[in-house]
């Protein structure tokens, strides 16, 4: 069965790119009728916060991403400590005492010398007394992996092809810290093997990370599963924007952009397909193919996603929208206010067109007079049937000889207030006989 996972940290909210991971990896799971997989990497308690689990939790929900089952890190350190002895007596695992500002002076000294700033070993030269003299002076070793420089790294990567490394010019990684705390790699290997993952689809940022990963999979016995890295987001000015990194489900519930909207956007992005205001998750499930990802960075427009929500939300039929609108608002207003809006909490906005109060505007001494005709003609305008506004236009016209802007402006601005809006058909019924009344025989004077 296919399984896939979005695992993310809980030290802080989703943003935009963590979106886009989460819901490629449910849709590979859908498409295939497998299982899709929440896991939280909590093995950080120090930022770790349980607040951010239920955010990340409700912001799934809210973009109908659902998991089958919902896994915690911290609930398996058992697994991974056992593992991590499993390496060890295996000799694929060994400690390093070097401080940070050690590795950082290796570093520079390699840059320097035009070499790649790779971890040169030197805690394997380490006598065992040079260790316990260490330890004695109270330091406490790091843990690393130790890669297999005969073994050569390659796989099939479901986006970028065919992918090799060769492990002598990447850098043994740490997976333990001094204080026995877990880094990422491997934890997420065990889990991957316990929790039977057979594809992992993340940022093409952890491409290093996964040659060093499919060696830990073959050091434990494993098979690893079927990876794909797919490109990361930038923004419109063609670059990482700091700012996609604090784009999230509150900005985009702030803004009034429908889930709908972000999965249409997100589910095809970096993709060679258009993006269209697809509602129908079935039809993006079915085009859904890593095949039609490309490796060009994957540009996150805000227009995009504006245009894919407006389209959206003049699709919206009233029963998907009856909750979120005002009090009294019903399916013959929203089908009158709905061509105008962007988002939803523009609704009432112009449903205030209805209820009032409207903004008064200035009115010539000829506009005023015609504006006082058409309150005499309101009466039978309304009598002759559910087509008041064409039965008022008509009879002015004929009665007046205007016709065009001249007719039709004056009109709206006195019943509605403004220069434009909504289908004038469809808002005179809503607005009513006497409110439209009075309206004009305030300005009328």
């Amino acid at each position: 069965m296919t399984t896939t996972r979005f695992a993310p940290s809980p030290t802080g909210r989703l943003h935009v790119g963590n979106i886009r991971t989460a819901l490629h990896n449910w849709m590979l799971a859908q498409i295939a009728g497998g299982e899709f997989i929440l896991r939280i990497d909590d093995t950080d308690a120090a930022r770790s916060k349980e607040e951010y689990v239920d955010a990340i939790r409700a912001d799934l929900a809210w973009l109908g991403i659902e998991a089958a089952r919902e896994e915690r890190q911290s609930t398996r350190l058992d697994l991974y400590q056992s593992a991590f002895d499993t390496l060890r007596e295996a000799g694929r695992i060994y400690p390093a005492y070097e401080t940070q500002q050690e590795l950082e002076l290796k570093r520079k000294v390699l840059l320097g010398r035009g070499l790649p700033p790779i971890y040169d070993r030197g805690a394997l030269e380490m006598s065992d007394e040079e260790r316990a003299a260490k330890e004695a002076e109270g330091i406490q070793p790091h843990w690393r992996f130790k890669l297999d420089h005969a073994e050569q790294i390659a796989w099939t990567d479901g986006v970028r092809g065919p992918a090799k490394f060769d492990p002598a010019l990447l850098s043994d990684p740490v997976i333990r810290r001094a204080n026995g705390s877990w880094l990422y790699m491997l934890p997420s290997t065990v889990d991957d093997i316990d929790m039977g993952v057979t594809q992992v689809l993340r940022g093409e940022d952890h491409v290093s990370n996964t040659a060093v990963q499919i060696q830990m999979f073959t050091a434990l016995g494993a098979t690893p599963p079927e990876f794909a890295h797919e490109a990361l987001l930038v923004g419109t000015e063609g670059k990482l924007s700091k700012r996609l990194g604090s784009l999230g489900c509150d900005s985009f519930r702030e803004r009034g952009i429908e889930p709908e909207a972000i999965i249409a956007l997100l589910a095809r992005l970096g993709t060679s397909l258009p993006v269209e205001p697809i509602a129908d998750r079935a039809a993006l499930l079915e085009s859904f193919d890593l095949s039609t990802f490309g490796r060009a960075p994957a540009k996150f427009d805000d227009a995009d996603l504006d245009r894919v929500n407006t389209a959206i939300v003049h699709a919206m039929e009233y029963d998907a929208v009856k909750p979120r609108l005002p009090d009294g608002m019903d399916e013959a207003g929203w089908h009158a206010v709905r061509p105008n809006i962007a988002a939803i909490p523009e609704v009432g906005e112009w449903w205030r067109l209805v209820t009032g109060p409207i903004d008064n505007l200035e009115f010539t001494d000829e506009d005023r007079a015609f504006l006082g005709q058409a309150a005499g003609a309101l009466s039978a305008a309304f009598a002759s049937g559910d087509a008041p506004w064409a039965a008022l236009t008509s009879a002015l016209k004929e009665a007046t000889g205007r016709k065009g802007k001249a007719l039709f402006l004056p009109l709206r601005q006195a019943l509605t207030g403004m220069n434009h809006g909504p289908d004038m058909g469809e808002l005179l019924p809503l607005i009513g006989e006497e409110v439209a009344r009075r309206r004009l025989d305030r300005v009328a004077g």
